[in-house]
C-alpha cells in the first residue's frame, strides 16, 4: 500500500474530512486530495504532521512506498545544496566587500583597480558554475 492509500484510509477511518485535515496540516483541501489520489507527494514536514493527526507512526506511513522514499531523499539532497549555495553566496559577498575596501584604500593602484573591476563578473560566474554543477549532481542522483 502506498502513502496515498494509507493517508486516505487513515483519514476516513477517523472520520476527518479533507477540509479538516487540510486545516490541521496547514495546506489546501486540493493539496490533501492530490496526496490521497497520488497526483503529488507530501513533503516530510507534512508527513510528520499527518503521522500525528492520523495517529500513525512514520514507519507505518512510509514503509513500502519507494516513490515517497525517493522524494524524501531528493528533498534532503536539495536542502543540502541550498545550504551550500547560501554559504558560497555569503563568502562571495564577503570577498567582494574586502575587494571594495582594498579599492577604497588603494585608489589608483592599477592591480587593485583591475581586481575590483573583474571581481563582480568572476564571482557571478563562479556562483553560476557552482549552481549548475550542484543541480546537475542532484538530477543525476535520481
Amino acid at each position: 500500500m502506498n502513502i496515498a492509500e494509507k493517508i486516505k484510509e487513515a483519514r476516513t477511518v477517523l472520520g476527518i474530512t479533507q477540509e479538516k485535515a487540510a486545516e490541521e496540516l496547514l495546506v489546501s483541501r486540493q493539496t490533501v486530495s492530490s496526496w490521497e489520489n497520488g497526483r503529488s507527494l507530501p513533503d516530510i514536514v507534512s508527513v510528520i504532521k499527518m503521522s500525528e493527526l492520523y495517529h500513525l507512526s512514520l514507519d507505518e506511513l512510509l514503509k513500502g512506498d519507494k516513490e515517497m522514499i525517493k522524494k524524501i531523499e531528493k528533498d534532503s539532497r536539495l536542502a543540502k545544496i541550498q545550504k551550500s549555495f547560501f554559504k558560497v553566496a555569503f563568502v562571495s559577498v564577503i570577498a567582494y566587500a574586502v575587494i571594495m575596501l582594498l579599492h577604497l584604500f588603494f585608489d589608483g593602484n592599477s592591480v587593485i583597480d583591475f581586481i575590483y573591476g573583474a571581481t563582480p563578473g568572476t564571482l557571478l560566474g563562479l556562483n553560476f558554475l557552482f549552481t549548475m554543477i550542484s543541480f546537475n549532481k542532484l538530477e543525476s542522483n535520481e
